[in-house]
């Protein structure tokens, strides 16, 4: 199965100049959906994750069905006000913006494996900031994974020293 095909592509969106590549043609198609997952829970599984954390929100779409069939936790990663409990942060910049995320202070035990997933991997500022506050809380991030890699935006090499895994590539 050809994943591309269930991606489309639409110009000029949030913003003139951006080329959005959307995921949810993919995410409605169940059989398509099953493989994308499918594909992230067998890279899960070689790098031995315990526990995955995903960036809102389409982290969660694809993170919780790997670590629900691999039976670990999921970790939310998310927007300012947005969890109950004592957090700690990260402010970063994205490709068209600046955002800061909050992650549970205690979502992370000290040693524990911890597999990103997000769905699009472009200047590598969401992924970063995941990183820095799973390594503040003491975890090993074992991999990041994502649906999409748009290259040439310097993602992938904001993120050297890890390993990354992409399931396409624009």
């Amino acid at each position: 199965m050809n994943l591309k095909d269930y991606i489309a592509t639409i110009p000029d969106f949030p913003q003139e100049g951006i080329l959005f590549r959307d995921i949810t043609p993919l995410m409605a198609d169940g059989e398509a959906f099953h493989e994308a997952c499918g594909y992230l829970i067998e890279y899960a599984r070689k790098v031995g994750a315990q526990v995955v954390a995903g960036p809102e929100s389409r982290g969660f779409i694809f993170g919780c069905p790997v670590a629900n069939e691999l039976k670990i936790g999921f970790v939310p990663v998310r927007k300012p006000g947005k969890l109950p409990r004592k957090t700690i942060s990260y402010k970063y910049d994205l490709e068209y913006g600046s955002n800061e995320l909050h992650m549970h202070a205690d979502a992370i035990k000290p040693g524990q494996k911890v597999l990103i997933i997000d769905d699009l991997l472009a200047t590598g500022g969401t992924v970063e900031a995941t990183i820095r506050m799973i390594e503040e809380l003491g975890g090993e991030v074992v991999g990041c994974a994502f649906l999409i890699e748009l290259e040439g935006l310097g993602g992938r090499e904001k993120l050297s020293g890890y390993d990354v895994y992409t399931l396409m590539k624009y």
